[in-house]
């Protein structure tokens, strides 16, 4: 049964994450699957905030695979450290770049994509990267620490469902 989402209608992206957060959770929660779960958070993410590309790379081996996504094709894989999903897998943390291409090595998906964000998400012990969460947009320094910190809060609550 598909759930439904309060999305407002607001610039303010704090609010916007405060209103949608709790309802990721519960949305997850109610799945066990991690794929459909993932399918579920890239679709909100995306309707919600309308970026470019919303979707997931899952750590296989030493690579990251493409996961479940939402908007025009992608990259299928990523080697360890390699553009900005890799240096976030590498770095055990989260990458904001402001302009795609002013970042040594960036992996072009997509021309559109401007600016992107790349927030790890960790097992279940919190030390090791299982797979990343990438949004790209279509404008120029769209990603701020607002969006990493909730983007990382949310993936501390919810990370467990998603692998």
């Amino acid at each position: 049964m598909a759930e439904q989402l309060t999305i407002p209608q607001t610039d303010d992206r704090a609010e916007l994450y405060a209103t949608l957060s709790p309802q990721i959770e519960a949305l997850v929660a109610l799945e066990s699957d991690p794929v459909a779960n993932m399918a579920n958070v890239a679709s909100v993410l995306r309707e919600a905030f309308g970026f470019f590309w919303v979707g997931f790379y899952r750590v296989v081996g030493n690579e990251l695979v493409l996961g479940p996504f939402q908007g025009s094709v992608a990259c299928s894989r990523i080697g360890y450290g390699k553009g900005v999903c890799g240096t976030a897998w590498k770095k055990a943390s989260t990458q904001i770049v402001a302009d795609v291409d002013a970042f040594p090595g960036h992996i072009a998906c997509s021309s559109a994509s401007r600016s992107e964000i790349v927030v790890p998400i960790f097992d279940r012990s919190g030390k090791t990267v299982v797979a990343v969460l990438d949004i790209d947009s279509d404008r120029l320094n769209d990603f701020s620490e607002i969006d990493a910190v909730n983007l990382e809060n949310l993936l501390k609550k919810i990370g467990n469902r998603l692998q």
